[in-house]
């Protein structure tokens, strides 16, 4: 949309950024599901695949460049033609939190380096 143009004015500086959309193809899934990492079954507020009770997402994103309205990104999971409705700067002293544990989270962590995915979300 053209009128947003100017929105995008001085990304120099900023190498990341928030996206806010809504994931307009996402269909409702269970409030509860079982993590390819673990047997147990978590409430989705404790997990991080694609299926959420709400299509609003929020991604901490790469931006590459800004090119009149096409904003280049990396790191993301977005489907093309989805609506962006806003951008922000990400700022450290706002936005990152030291944190003493994460959950049932802590004891994963550790094996990322050595755990391939399940396939589950693969198109």
């Amino acid at each position: 949309m053209p009128q947003y143009a100017d929105g995008l004015k001085d990304p120099d500086g900023l190498p990341h950024i928030i996206l806010i959309y809504r994931s307009h193809l996402s269909r409702p899934s269970p409030l509860q599901a079982k993590p390819f990492m673990v047997d147990e079954v978590h409430g989705v507020s404790a997990l991080r695949g694609p299926g959420r009770p709400n299509a609003i997402r929020l991604p901490f994103v790469r931006r590459e460049a800004v090119e009149g309205l096409l904003l280049r990104i990396r790191d993301v999971d977005i489907v093309d033609g989805t609506p962006l409705p806003d951008v922000k700067p990400y700022v450290p002293e706002f936005d990152a939190r030291d944190v003493d544990c994460i959950g049932w989270l802590d004891r994963q962590v550790p094996k990322l380096p050595t755990t391939q995915h399940d396939g589950r979300f693969a198109r």
